[in-house]
């Protein structure tokens, strides 16, 4: 499952509250989330596709070469952003540092709320009995309301 804010900002202005940061690849049976600049975002999801293709459909392997690529190749390295990738059995996060980094919980934050979305979705984890959509839900909105760079408008994908 991924969630994500619709928020997209240029410096200190919103200039976008609906954006859609999470997208299914590979026949649905991927999904993929984004963070950081939206071009630099849509040119690593292309290149993530050509990954899943090439791979047909291995996500590790498929994040291991773009990862690769990323801290390799002189245009890509330039790009702004991160993604996160997950499939029924795997996540990871993909960074233009060449970080590929599958996280312990299964619970992972990127962008500007990340790190409390974060925080929250483990906290909920760890002491309730919540299903993860409502973990999910209930941290980014937790996330909204500390970040100014995060709104309410959700999506949340699950496969």
């Amino acid at each position: 499952m991924l969630a994500g804010d619709g928020q997209v900002t240029l410096g200190a202005t919103v200039v976008k509250q609906g954006a859609r940061k999470i997208r299914r690849l590979y026949n649905d049976q991927i999904l993929a989330g984004f963070a950081g600049s939206a071009a630099d975002s849509f040119a690593l999801f292309a290149r993530f596709e050509s990954k899943l293709e090439q791979y047909r459909g291995n996500l590790e392997r498929s994040a291991v070469e773009l990862a690769k690529d990323w801290r390799t190749d002189r245009a890509l390295r330039r790009l702004e952003a991160m993604l996160v990738v997950v499939d029924r059995k795997s996540m990871f996060l993909l960074s233009g540092t060449g970080d590929l980094i599958e996280p312990d919980e299964g619970i992972i934050g990127i962008g500007s709320g990340g790190a409390f979305a974060q925080a929250a979705a483990q906290a909920l984890a760890r002491h309730t009995t919540l299903p993860p959509r409502e973990i999910a839900q209930h941290a980014m909105t937790i996330a909204s309301e500390i970040c100014i760079y995060t709104n309410r408008h959700l999506t949340i994908e699950e496969l």
